[in-house]
């Protein structure tokens, strides 16, 4: 028999590990109530709304516990659908990890737990939409006060120690244009086919203060995000669909999915990390010019990198797959690298927060299309540890293109 007495501080982790569904009832109701989508509008409303999430927040999402789990991690690991449906309806945040890296949403699917998945599973996007709201109109109005600018970021990997680096980590040069409240960005890297970088030239604009079209014909909220693929040119709204609560068909499938699917955790832990200036041969520290800007470039050492894998076919057993360090001490320059799954891409019902995003292929020979994997194994940029970024340049400095056109 487990001993909870050390979650005796938490009354939510307490009332789950007793099964106690009363009481957990009563500590949730006690709680403020969660702003829905389209309830908050002003800068104010936003600051008021982010502290009630906040309290709540402070309940039923903590983790200072063994083994960092929050009270719905506790509840899968106890098989508790009950107090997982009312951890979820409070507001529950899903995404947080305990000590091994997991959610609880992936600890539900490695389990077996297929109940508390779709608990989750059907909560999770109107959750995530509502909070996005919430902060939304503190967003738009943070931009605004900020200067408009003109920036590039390029980035790129070296490494003295695994050879070809360059050629297979990513590289690219983000442009960034802020006016007002909206911004648009240019980039290159959209993802990964095994070892080989896939390209695809595309806008992000995100329009803070919507947009109305000179005819009066074409009207986008305030807060949308669109995307351009300039080559297939192609023009779609990242958050349409978001917030619609998916039938439960639709989640029967997703967790179907879900646990048929290879799910990675990739981790990377800077805890210990340093940055140290990089030396040439003449032991100086070394600069490179980027644009107009004298940039030094630094070293990264002691970032220790693992990953776990669960297998769609295994016995719901989530282990550590392997880990490694980079340190540089002696070498000058360290860096460590993992074979990444290759990406596939689907085309399905749009919606949000990975109902349908570019996806990762399972390496087993599932036929059932995995389109949700790429929801547990963000591809994380391993093995360099130099990286060359440029500076922010002032607004006099902007091409002169239309920046906002296609």
């Amino acid at each position: 028999m487990e001993d909870f007495s050390t979650h005796a501080h938490s009354p939510a982790h307490l009332a789950v590990s007793h099964h106690d569904h009363a009481a957990l009832r009563r500590i949730v109701s006690s709680l403020p109530q969660l702003a829905k989508a389209g309830e908050v509008f002003t800068e104010a409303e936003s600051l008021a709304a982010e502290l009630q999430a906040d309290a709540v927040s402070a309940v039923i999402d903590r983790r200072d516990v063994p083994g960092r789990e929050t009270p719905l991690h506790l509840a899968v690991r106890l098989r508790d659908p009950i107090s997982a449906e009312i951890l979820m309806a409070a507001g529950a945040d899903w995404s947080l990890q305990n000590e091994h890296g997991w959610s609880a949403l992936q600890e539900a699917v490695c389990t077996r737990e297929e109940a508390i998945a779709m608990i989750i599973a059907r909560n999770y996007q109107p959750l995530a939409w509502a909070k996005w709201c919430r902060r939304l109109p503190r967003i738009v109005a943070s931009a605004a006060r900020i200067r408009d600018f003109y920036m590039e970021i390029t980035f790129h990997f070296e490494s003295s120690v695994i050879p070809f680096i360059g050629r297979i980590a990513p590289s690219d040069t983000y442009r960034i244009w802020k006016r007002g409240s909206n911004l648009r960005a240019d980039m290159t890297l959209a993802g990964f086919d095994g070892f080989r970088i896939q390209r695809s030239d595309q806008t992000f604009l995100f329009l803070g203060g919507g947009h109305t079209s000179d005819d009066g014909n074409l009207t986008i909220s305030p807060g949308s995000l669109i995307v351009l693929a300039h080559k297939e040119k192609e023009i779609n709204n990242a958050l349409e669909g978001a917030g619609t609560q998916p039938t439960e068909a639709e989640v029967a499938h997703e967790v179907a999915l879900m646990s048929q699917t290879n799910m990675y955790r990739p981790g990377i832990d800077v805890t210990q990390a340093e940055l140290v200036p990089h030396l040439n041969w003449r032991r100086q520290e070394r600069t490179e010019t980027v644009g107009n800007w004298k940039a030094k470039v630094y070293d990264m050492l002691h970032v220790m990198l693992d990953s776990a894998l669960c297998t769609g076919n295994s016995d719901g057993v989530c282990e550590d797959e392997e880990h490694g360090v980079c340190d540089s001490q002696e070498n000058g320059s360290g860096g460590s690298y993992e074979k990444c799954e290759s990406n596939g891409v689907v085309k399905d019902k749009k919606s949000w927060l990975g109902w349908n995003k570019k996806n990762s292929k399972s390496n087993s020979d599932d036929t059932e299309d995995p389109k949700l994997l790429k929801k547990f194994s963000k591809l994380v940029p391993e093995g360099s540890n130099q990286i060359l970024v440029d500076q922010q340049k002032s607004t006099s400095e902007y091409p002169k293109e239309d920046t906002w056109g296609c």
